[in-house]
């Protein structure tokens, strides 16, 4: 597949996970994404072999997911911003691409000559996009931040996952989960960014901050209590007496330990078929169930039916019999279930890739697919892996690069 990207150039300046997330997106689309790392040091990320307790590599093996994930089918050059033969290369990166990508800091960006107005001064119809903390705006423009403050932290996530009586925040549930969401959310701004230009031939400088994604995924609940006028209730452990609910909603242990996660949203429609998957006619006939209202006013009582119920059962059980009816279901998987499942699998969205070493390997694929087709993924460079490469496209000769390296500007 070639993708809809075919043909964009993008110039990513950034580290870590969440605009580098976006570089790999439009990478998975078809555009060519440069990569420019520290000549140095390269990107910080490259130094993190642990992530959320777990060993984030394979000894013998340079395939890092942590680095695969976000920076799959990029170039990577290396150079150093602060020095003025990085500059050369940089003007000439700047005025070949379309879109720059980059998630520095006010001041680094400055320092680096990679702000809005010094970009735009050499490439005017270059789209800017910048992935910040907290916005663009206001007193936070240049404080730091990572998905778990602005992204878990700030959005209230992290509060609506946390009992009330707890006495640790509930974590994120894997590393860079916020950073990811947000990456798919700025290639969508670039997206209509470029399309923008196509149409009125202006250049958007686009801004995306991972409060602001953070916010947007939890948006149902701020939109309730600014509804509401005040703060919505803690998560609690202890159900309200006589509060009413539906018994077909809801996460349900099974007898081997596992979770099913049922979500029928019309109990007027899914009880009588739930109650004869699982030979329940007295369940059926029962006049307290005998409507969605009746249902919902006697959840307790249909929650504690089924909470017996499927603890007497093993979780290959219920799935034979839940596959009978129509309501909706699915089991609560971990990781490796995940990466195994079906459904992503029948849709190319466990997609293989040859790392460097020549082994294959497997990725989660973008999920947005374009004419059916399956995303065909490249590893990850290495560290400024394709430095020469680009700089000859660039049409620099053999001599000035030896001399940008001497200088230190060039890896």
């Amino acid at each position: 597949m070639t993708g809809p990207m075919k043909g964009v150039r993008v110039l990513e300046i950034a580290q870590f996970t969440f605009v580098p997330a976006a570089g790999a997106v439009l990478a998975d689309w078809g555009a060519d994404v440069i990569k420019v790392e520290h000549a140095e040091t390269g990107d910080a990320q490259r130094g993190l072999v642990r992530v959320m307790g777990l060993d984030a590599l394979v000894p013998g093996s340079t395939f890092y997911p942590i680095m695969e994930g976000p920076n799959r089918g990029k170039r990577s050059i290396g150079l150093d911003l602060t020095k003025p033969e990085a500059q050369e290369i940089l003007r000439e990166l700047v005025l070949k691409s379309d879109v720059l990508l980059t998630n520095f800091l006010p001041g680094p960006r400055r320092k680096m000559g990679i702000d809005v107005d010094q970009i735009k001064a050499i490439n005017p119809n270059i789209i800017y996009m910048r992935g910040t903390a907290f916005g663009n705006k206001g007193d936070e423009r240049a404080k730091g931040g990572y998905d778990s403050t602005g992204f878990w932290a700030r959005s209230g996530a992290g509060w609506a996952t946390t009992w009330d009586d707890a006495t640790e925040l509930t974590g994120m549930p894997t590393g860079a989960f916020g950073d990811n969401t947000g990456g798919i959310t700025i290639a969508g701004g670039v997206a209509a960014a470029l399309y923008k230009r196509a149409v009125t031939g202006e250049a958007s400088v686009v801004d995306v901050s991972l409060l602001g994604v953070g916010a947007w995924t939890t948006q149902f609940g701020s939109n309730l209590a600014m509804l509401l006028g005040g703060p919505t209730p803690a998560p609690s452990r202890v159900q309200v007496p006589g509060t009413p609910g539906n018994p077909l909603t809801g996460a349900y242990r099974t007898k081997d330990g596992r979770f099913i996660m049922l979500t029928m949203l019309q109990p007027g429609l899914y009880w009588p078929m739930f109650c004869d998957a699982f030979n329940k006619p007295d369940w059926k006939a029962d006049e307290r169930f005998a409507d969605a209202m009746t249902i919902v006013n006697n959840g307790f009582i249909g929650r504690q039916w089924i909470t017996e119920l499927f603890a007497t059962m093993t979780l290959e059980e219920l799935k034979a019999i839940l596959g009978t009816q129509t309501g909706q279901w699915a089991v609560v998987q971990d990781f490796w279930e995940i990466s195994q499942d079906k459904g992503l699998r029948d849709n190319g969205l466990v997609a293989s890739v040859v790392d460097a070493e020549g082994q294959k390997r497997e990725l989660i694929a973008t999920p947005v697919l374009f004419d059916e087709e399956n995303p065909t993924l490249t590893r990850a460079p290495q560290f400024a892996e394709h430095t020469d490469q680009i700089i000859g496209e660039l049409g620099i000769s053999e001599e000035r690069l030896l001399e940008m390296k001497i200088a230190g500007a060039v890896t």
